[in-house]
């Protein structure tokens, strides 16, 4: 399509430059003729200066998984990843939060009064400074599941542990008969 059009007006503009003379006309200048369509008269704008393009190694991409994760760092394979704004790529150099702590790049934190501890594989420090550790984050997940449970399905848990209770009770009452039968047997 840019085509087309950059080739009509380049027809325009001979056609333009054939009917006037020669000396009229100085490079760079418009006519204006009559004659002339509009589109021959008008001066093109020269192209814009683009800066190089940068040679050498290409950044290193985040990576995603489809899954948001929150945003702070976790401590994968022995690296500390860090992930903001949904972007999680790996630290290359000792990462300062807010308040002060400090996170090196092999999973050492150090809180601002100086005291320093090792996060273990799984181990996750959020962005304001507060380290958690994975053993925390499961037992977190499963008391929100259950939560989320008993708003799904209220009552249920209840009536599953009655039936269970239930079920111990008759276990009980069977093996004590089984026990009465095997001693009045023995007699």
């Amino acid at each position: 399509m840019h085509t087309l059009l950059l080739a009509g007006i380049v027809l325009l503009a001979q056609e333009s430059r054939a009917q006037t003379p020669a000396a009229a006309v100085q490079p760079g200048q418009t006519t204006t003729s009559p004659a002339t369509p509009a589109a021959a008269r008008r001066v093109l704008a020269p192209r814009r200066v683009v800066a190089p393009r940068r040679t050498g190694a290409a950044p290193t991409r985040a990576r995603t998984n489809g899954v948001m994760a929150k945003d702070g760092l976790t401590l994968e394979s022995g690296r500390v990843v860090l992930t903001e704004l949904g972007l999680t790529a790996p630290i290359e150099q000792d990462k300062r939060l807010l308040n002060g702590t400090l996170i090196s790049t092999k999973g050492q934190v150090t809180n601002g009064e100086g005291v320093t501890s090792q996060m273990a594989e799984g181990d996750y420090v959020s962005l304001t400074g507060r380290l958690t550790s994975k053993r925390e984050m499961v037992e977190a997940d499963s008391v929100r599941k259950l939560v989320a449970y008993d708003l799904k399905h209220p009552g249920k848990r209840k009536e599953m542990e009655k039936a269970r209770e239930k079920v111990e009770k008759e276990r009980a009452k069977a093996e004590k008969e089984a026990a009465k039968a095997k001693a009045k047997a023995g007699r």
